[in-house]
């Protein structure tokens, strides 16, 4: 299966290294590219996108408001077939991506990443996983909490798990401490692949992307706290 991908980066010379990149692979294809993120929302009325890599910092719409209007809906739910977003910063931990994430994106990179985690990357949230790991996500929380909501206490954060078994509860609290499956399943005696089967089952009810916006949901309904260890 070929993997459309969509460049949006204001750098001609960035665009130009990374479609060097992927074009060397036979299971990706460069679908289009974008200046600017207005640029990027228009072409995608007309052009089928698997997989965008989004600069955050650009003019006329960053990267934070395109993926924002790519990813969700206006009500604020994830659009299910919108293309999965990999936000490229020059910083680690840039609150611009975690602002993104916040808006739909599947995961971040660095904009000096390797060429084979761009494409290990690339591949993975096409397959459906967030490039960043659970426990990144959290620290970014921690670190940019402010940028949130004042998360909720009380019955209306529990409320926000209402669709879910006690069993998915208890993965679902675990994946938001950013455990991975593996340490889920040792935690309750389980297999990984049932852990798998649960986790894919409370994003679906959720109405979730991926399990970045699993962390992200957990906080702001109050069942997490920034800077908490498990």
């Amino acid at each position: 299966m070929t993997i459309r991908v969509m460049l949006v980066d204001d750098q001609e010379l960035l665009r130009t290294g990374f479609r060097m990149i992927l074009q060397s692979q036979g299971d990706i294809e460069i679908a289009a590219e974008a200046g600017d993120g207005a640029q990027a929302v228009e072409k995608l009325r007309h052009t089928e996108v698997d997989v965008i890599l989004m600069d955050v910092r650009m003019p006329r719409l960053d990267g934070v408001q395109a993926t924002r209007r790519i990813c969700l809906a206006e009500d604020g739910s994830p659009l299910p077939d919108a293309p999965h977003v990999l936000i490229l910063t020059t910083f680690d931990l840039d609150e611009y991506a975690f602002a993104a994430l916040k808006a739909g994106a599947s995961g971040f990179l660095l904009k000096d990443v390797p060429p084979t985690e761009l494409v290990a990357a690339i591949r993975a949230v096409h397959g459906g996983d967030a490039v960043v790991a659970p426990t990144t996500t959290r620290r970014m929380i921690d670190r940019f909490a402010e940028v949130l909501p004042t998360p909720q206490t009380g019955p209306g954060g529990a409320n926000t798990l209402g669709p879910l078994t006690e069993r998915e509860r208890e993965v679902f609290l675990l994946v938001a401490q950013g455990l991975s499956n593996g340490e889920i399943a040792a935690r309750l005696v389980l297999s990984e692949a049932t852990v798998k089967t649960h986790v894919g089952r409370i994003l679906a009810k959720l109405g979730l992307r991926d399990r970045v916006q699993a962390v992200v949901l957990a906080y702001e309904a109050g069942l997490i706290r920034a800077g908490a260890t498990d």
